[in-house]
């Protein structure tokens, strides 16, 4: 039985090894939205990968995303991996930059969603927001990631409302809150910082869980780190 997964944010890094890897799956339909990335799809050799250009800070983001999912019957998979970073101290933050921020990391979030869930509740299935840690409560934080840091945070907290409000479906929410990977928002937010891991190694880890672990846990922030940052 052919399943479908999302992947929102797909055009580098964490996200483009996401659908790689999935590609890699041929009973799994995948969709690869970001902005911009029909001018470098990477899998066009794949007959199971759709790229669509999907960006979140459009004003007609629902619209857009319901074109994009109108011959889409049902959606297995959902793994909101965009990410918007500036890293700047607060008082010189523009209002630009602000509302940019929250825009990708949360608000174009709850707007995707508002689309997807509908397609999702017959059947079930997971959806799984990518946060970082810090915005997980606690944790050390950085001088200069005040937006990308609490819109990250906002995230977290909608994924357990969304699992408290679809608590009687056969729905499941779960966010992964990573640490330093090897990217290149990495290294706009620690320049000449190395992680310790890498695209590909987390992305391996974000697909099984993904696949695997909705079973088990619903409405989890969960902190996937190495290292501090």
């Amino acid at each position: 039985m052919m399943r479908s997964a999302i992947v929102v944010g797909a055009s580098k890094g964490i996200g483009a090894e996401l659908v790689t890897l999935l590609a890699q799956n041929p009973s799994i339909q995948v969709l690869a939205l970001a902005r911009n990335i029909q001018s470098e799809n990477k899998w066009e050799a794949h007959k199971n990968v759709q790229v669509h250009n999907f960006d979140l800070q459009s004003e007609n983001a629902k619209v857009e995303l319901q074109n994009i999912l109108s011959t889409v019957s049902s959606i297995d998979y959902v793994i909101n991996n965009a990410g918007y970073l500036v890293n700047k101290p607060f008082l010189e933050l523009s209002q630009e930059e602000i509302v940019d921020s929250y825009t990708v990391n949360v608000l174009g979030v709850m707007s995707a969603l508002q689309v997807i869930i509908p397609k999702m509740l017959p059947n079930g299935g997971h959806i799984v927001n990518i946060s970082s840690m810090g915005a997980f409560q606690g944790t050390v934080k950085f001088a200069g990631l005040s937006t990308y840091s609490s819109s990250k945070a906002a995230l977290t907290n909608l994924t357990e409302m969304l699992a408290e409000e679809f608590k009687d479906t056969k729905l499941k929410f779960n966010c992964l809150c990573l640490g330093a990977v090897q990217t290149e928002m990495l290294a706009k937010a620690f320049p000449g910082y190395l992680a310790p891991v890498t695209a590909s190694e987390m992305a391996e880890y974000i697909v099984d869980f993904t696949l695997n672990q909705s079973k088990w846990m619903n409405g989890k922030i969960i902190p996937v780190s190495l290292s501090t940052p």
